[in-house]
């Protein structure tokens, strides 16, 4: 699976997103299923603002199962929060922390985001090994 960041939904769904075209071309290379978290879709949606065509399209996209949508049980929102205050110099917000903790869980190492600098620093926990992310896209 392949975790979908905010910054990649909300230039998929606007036309107007400065990436829209680039993340169409890399959504569809992908053959994986993609994946998302609560916290990530609520950051989407509030920028897409509740009434515009992109929120619209990306209700569509979730309801058709284009993007599964992944809940927090409370041992992964647990380690989101400690994830958040791990890389608390790097002001990590519970969205990317809900990705990496969704991403140990699965488990995956995929993402897709516009935010290549901040996933590039942040690392999974695998055993007793800590293992960088691969930024799709």
């Amino acid at each position: 699976m392949i975790l979908v960041d905010t910054g990649p939904l909300v230039a998929l769904f606007d036309p107007k997103e400065e990436e829209h075209r680039r993340c169409r071309e890399v959504l569809r290379g992908l053959v994986e299923p993609l994946g998302s978290t609560l916290p990530v879709l609520t950051e989407a949606f509030h920028i897409l603002s509740p009434e515009s065509l992109g929120s619209d399209r990306l209700r569509e996209f979730i309801l058709e199962e284009g993007l599964q949508v992944l809940h927090l049980e409370r041992d992964s929102l647990k380690r989101a929060f400690e994830l958040m205050e791990q890389y608390r110099d790097q002001a990590m917000d519970l969205a990317d922390a809900s990705l990496l903790a969704a991403a140990e869980a699965i488990p995956t190492r995929k993402v897709f985001t516009l935010d290549r600098k901040e996933f590039s620093i942040y690392r999974l926990r695998s055993g007793h090994r800590h293992v960088a992310m691969e930024v799709v896209g």
